[in-house]
């Protein structure tokens, strides 16, 4: 396809960028803190990590890693932290160390998890102690060698005891743990401080991130994203945004978790490569602490999905903020609503931008130009050296305005997915484009539209759940004889999961089928609703007809 979009490009906006302009994320990191070493880097529940601190204390747990845990080079360091400043430093130093960076959900129950670090072959793990009885749970199945215990006030300053007495003995969230093999986190940098370290050479095609997404075989895959896919992704936004933004001067608010793949390229490294300042909120669902946070911290970027724009709009508090200095707000992850973005818009004066990408892309790789000023419904443009193809199901290129997979081609497109070249082949064509499954048009000026969705995936708060994952685990219970899980609008999520049962026992109760979901299932995974029937549409070799049951959904919600 001819590149149209470029006749669309906001001036400056260049058609390619230059992947080759670092060595690697940590060269992009080093010349960062030389350039802004006393510039504050992150800053989480008051306390202040500048870029030269991030430095040292980075290199502190890299040391750790190799001469205390003996960690080789491409070993695989899992995180399970929320946004707390522990999680640069253990993340630029596993990198630093030439480690794989496994991202984990704090909220994964354990038999997520184990599936994870077993799948990925993770050695070490931090973790953050209020949810060591997951990983209690674990290790009797998969023995984790290295456990770094992190608390909640860990790198707070003087207030970090405090914090950590009232997490613990006030508000009672860290359940009691029985762990071996554990080393707290403070302890591990103290013996990387006291240790020597040694920098490796790592390159764009080695692998920095095995970035877990959901799988149509009900099972999560590894995407392999090597540090030249993530630098891609950086240069490319950093192209998109710059004329908008100062190097040097930007808070970001960071409420996406950063082991989300799109807080951590939009949020993360973008802005350590323009000397930004981090604004880690750990809890965005406390609502209004986080607007105290933003009220006493005078931010000029947002990035968020749909959610949670759509949660500070209701809050009164929020239309108290001075928006004065706030120069762009992205919304990603999931769709922006237009009633979400015209009340954002009303309330703020700003436009709300609106993104798309997946994690198989590092994530992004399309934006709406940032002159734009009202809800288009649009995901954008293509970002700058990406080609995108709208094909038919036999993979031909369809004609400019009809309906197609949208595939995407550039250099932050993924390896592949670990271990799973059948999975890799699947997505990934002959001719190099990824298949994103997503059903999209493209008009005139290469604005592009989504549609429908071609797989079963369902988009919850900008999370991925993929509905053999439910009917999985609703297998294991007894009482079901088959299930099936779609996902159907949700003003408040965007997507939420619905489930349709055929009991085996009439007297299974919702109740009882949500805490067995509950019991194996991440909250944003565990159904919302629950329709119980006698049978499950089929074709006529037996596969439930999912598309029967949404487009079922879908007219009783239009005839109500």
């Amino acid at each position: 396809m001819d590149k149209i979009w470029l006749q669309s490009y906001e001036p400056g906006v260049p058609a390619e960028i230059d992947p080759a302009a670092y060595a690697s994320l940590i060269d992009l990191f080093e010349q960062s803190v030389a350039r802004y070493r006393d510039r504050t880097a992150f800053i989480c529940m008051g306390a202040r990590i500048s870029y030269g601190e991030l430095d040292r204390l980075s290199r502190d747990f890299a040391a750790y890693l190799q001469s205390v845990l003996k960690l080789e080079r491409g070993e695989r360091v899992a995180i399970m932290l929320p946004n707390v400043l522990q999680y640069p430093v253990c993340m630029l130093g596993a990198l630093r160390a030439g480690c794989v960076v496994v991202n984990c959900n704090p909220l994964y129950k354990a038999r997520e998890l184990e599936y994870q670090l077993r799948d990925c072959g993770a050695t070490t793990i931090v973790i953050l102690e209020n949810f060591a009885r997951t990983l209690m749970k674990v290790v009797r199945r998969y023995p984790v060698e290295h456990i770094v215990m992190a608390r909640l006030g860990d790198m707070l300053g003087a207030k970090g005891p405090v914090v950590n007495f009232v997490v613990k003995y006030v508000k009672r969230v860290v359940p009691s743990w029985r762990l071996r093999n554990v080393e707290p986190f403070r302890q591990a940098m103290a013996r990387g401080r006291a240790a020597s370290f040694a920098p490796v050479e790592v390159g764009r095609d080695d692998i920095a991130f095995l970035q877990y997404t959901g799988g149509t075989t009900g099972v999560s895959k590894g995407a392999m994203l090597t540090h030249g896919n993530m630098l891609a992704n950086v240069i490319q936004v950093h192209a998109w945004v710059r004329q908008h933004v100062t190097d040097g001067e930007e808070l970001v608010v960071t409420a996406l978790p950063l082991y989300h793949i799109f807080a951590m390229t939009a949020n993360c490294f973008l802005f350590i490569r323009l000397g930004g300042t981090n604004l880690l909120i750990t809890n965005p669902r406390d609502i209004p602490g986080f607007i105290k946070e933003l009220a006493r911290t005078p931010f000029t970027i947002m990035t968020g999905v749909n959610t949670l724009f759509n949660a500070l709009l209701n809050h009164p508090k929020f239309a108290e903020l001075d928006f004065s200095r706030v120069k762009v707000t992205l919304g990603g992850g999931a769709a922006v609503q237009r009633g979400v973005a015209e009340r954002w818009k009303k309330l703020t004066g700003l436009t709300l931008m609106e993104g798309y990408g997946l994690t198989e892309a590092s994530p992004v790789a399309a934006i709406n130009p940032f002159h734009g000023t009202e809800y288009t419904g649009a995901i954008g443009l293509p970002v700058p050296s990406t080609e995108v193809a709208i094909r038919d199901d036999s993979g031909n290129d369809v004609a400019l305005g009809e309906r197609g997979e949208l595939c995407l081609r550039g250099p932050q497109v993924m390896k592949g997915y670990y271990r799973q070249p059948e999975e890799t082949a699947n997505v990934m064509t002959p001719d190099g484009f990824l298949r994103t499954g997503d059903i999209a048009v493209m008009d005139e000026r290469g604005f592009i539209r989504i549609v429908d969705r071609k797989k079963d995936m369902i988009l919850v708060s900008g999370f991925n759940v993929y509905p053999n994952e439910i009917e999985d685990v609703l297998a294991m219970h007894d009482g079901v004889v088959e299930a099936a899980a779609i996902g159907v609008p949700d003003e408040r999520t965007g997507e939420t999961v619905k489930i349709f049962v055929v009991r085996r026992d009439a007297s299974l109760t919702p109740k009882e089928l949500l805490r067995h979901c509950r019991e194996f299932l991440t909250g944003y995974k565990v159904p919302s609703q629950i329709e119980f029937r006698t049978e499950l549409p089929k074709t006529n070799v037996g596969k439930i007809l999912r598309r029967e049951l949404r487009d079922g959904a879908a007219a009783t919600k239009e005839a109500l």
